[in-house]
């Protein structure tokens, strides 16, 4: 049912606040066309008795579209305007910082507003306003979520769900913490994130499955402003359908220039693609371009590689993960290319778990040749040595590089086995010039990988550290998945370049990179 009067009523309410910031402070606030829907539909909608049909709204949308005036102005209606004796409504963040944005965007709506003003007192110390008609209050919370057991909540603005660590906070807020209201409202309102196990994507999900009819669940209203993934994020008409206030409190100049920035500096296509087009995407500042690397998977002819000289990247791990050694064979005229070469392994007893557990085909890999495994439930080292004492009989390996760290036994008997192994620092002193230079060769289609798949998922990985120099890394920290292969075939690639033609390529022309 909808109830024409109940939503005139909350869209009035807002159009007598004001904007807080800029050029807009002191213009009225009247809804935009997106916005009013949005207040029609959740304050209209009623059931039969008349309370409000939808206790949890989720509005998803990129940043600069009004998204924090829109969360004050609904935080103070559940204050002040929903007829809610003793109304206790809560900002929740992932920080008492971020959650004191849209609060203190409501300070200044009071500011502006003589009417609420004389009703309100705003104990600011406390980050609370206190609606003394009803003896409401709005109060801003800490994400401590243990302390959080026995509100009496009225309504909840979570604001930037994306950025929740843990579900733990969400969960103490919406599960039960509403059931001695009538008509609670959780209003959730966010950025897309990058972590696709967070509590926030679980939400974005369900809301997805309302949207396109595999879910019902009439207590939930979902919105979701963004691009799709098969969307071209490089045109303005797509940049149009995931802003609504694009032409309004967005300037369209100044996402060109968010966008070409993008376009220069690959790390930032995907806080584009997230912040302004809200696309979830793999982890916000990606390094790797994967269009850029699926155009250099040209064919490996391994027959043709025999005897040949190549360097050797091997990147251990610990004993039960995924030990990574990629060959690169330098190339001997100016129209060949670098070809790599990966191989890798995991403990045979873990692969099962492994797939069930992160959601990874090692099986598929398996039995398609692309990875190996080991007896037990540990790798065996000794497997390894033997399967490169074995490369080496087919390719000339004049160099391994290694990590340094957990491959002492290794390194001893690789070198008893006449090998040349060498340490390789994982700072960037040692990583940055062969970083760089990897995505160098492939923005110019100089690397030949085959488009191997095992390889290509750690590429997908990568999240790269920057120094105050502008120096990189990856970083194996907050890359959220395995990119042990990336990391070999950057040491074994800087090994290749250092010794093409007996001398370094680095020193001879300097380094040049997309990236610089």
């Amino acid at each position: 049912m909808y109830d024409e009067a109940k939503a005139q009523h909350a869209v009035n309410f807002i159009n007598c606040l004001k904007h807080t910031k800029g050029q807009w402070r002191g213009v009225p606030f009247d809804l935009l066309p997106w916005q009013d829907k949005i207040i029609r539909d959740i304050f209209g909608t009623v059931k039969e008795n008349g309370y409000r049909q939808y206790n949890t709204a989720y509005v998803e949308i990129p940043k600069k579209n009004g998204k924090s005036e829109l969360a004050a102005a609904v935080a103070l209606y559940m204050t002040c305007g929903d007829g809610e004796w003793g109304a206790e409504v809560y900002g929740c963040a992932a920080d008492r910082q971020q959650a004191s944005i849209v609060f203190d965007v409501a300070v200044e709506m009071v500011e502006q507003c003589p009417a609420l003003k004389k009703r309100i007192k705003p104990i600011l110390s406390v980050k609370r306003l206190i609606y003394k008609p009803t003896n409401s209050f709005y109060q801003v919370l800490s994400a401590e979520a243990y302390s959080k057991h026995g509100l009496n909540i009225h309504s909840v603005v979570f604001d930037e769900l994306h950025a929740q660590p843990n579900r733990d906070l969400y969960d103490v807020m919406t599960k039960g913490s509403g059931d001695a209201r009538l008509q609670p409202l959780f209003f959730l309102i966010t950025t897309a994130g990058t972590d696709r196990n967070s509590i926030c994507y679980e939400v974005h999900q369900k809301a997805v499955d309302i949207l396109e009819g595999r879910k019902i669940d009439p207590t939930f209203y979902p919105v979701i402003y963004g691009i799709d993934d098969n969307d071209d994020w490089t045109l303005e008409k797509n940049w149009y359908k995931a802003n609504p206030s694009l032409g309004h409190t967005i300037d369209i100049e100044k996402v060109r220039n968010a966008f070409n920035s993008a376009k220069e500096n690959p790390a930032e296509e995907n806080i584009f693609r997230q912040l302004r087009l809200n696309q979830w995407v793999k982890q916000s500042t990606r390094w790797m371009q994967m269009d850029k690397w699926d155009e250099c998977a040209f064919k490996v002819d391994i027959d043709k590689l025999k005897g040949r000289e190549c360097y050797g990247g091997l990147d251990l791990s610990s004993t039960t993960d995924i030990t990574a050694f990629v060959l690169v064979f330098p190339p001997r005229t100016s129209d060949e290319k670098y070809i790599v070469l990966p191989h890798f392994w995991i403990p045979e007893d873990n692969l099962n778990l492994r797939v069930r557990r992160d959601h990874v085909p090692y099986d598929i890999w398996k039995k398609q040749g692309y990875l190996k495994t080991t007896e037990g439930n540990v790798i065996h080292y000794g497997f390894i040595e033997s399967f490169i004492e074995d490369l080496g009989k087919k390719y000339n390996i004049k160099q391994i590089a290694f990590d340094r760290w957990g491959a002492v036994q290794m390194v001893q008997n690789l070198e008893g086995l006449g090998f040349t192994v060498v340490p390789f620092g994982q700072g960037y002193k040692d990583m940055s010039p062969p970083t760089k230079e990897l995505m160098k060769i492939t923005l110019e289609k100089k690397i030949a990988h085959g488009g191997h798949p095992v390889l290509r998922w750690m590429m997908d990985n990568i999240y790269v550290k920057t120094d105050p120099a502008g120096n990189i890394k990856p970083d194996k920290e907050k890359s959220t998945e395995k990119i042990d292969g990336a990391v070999a075939l950057i040491m074994a690639l800087d090994r290749s370049i250092r010794y093409e033609n007996k001398e370094s390529v680095y020193e001879k022309r300097g380094m040049r990179s997309f990236l610089d």
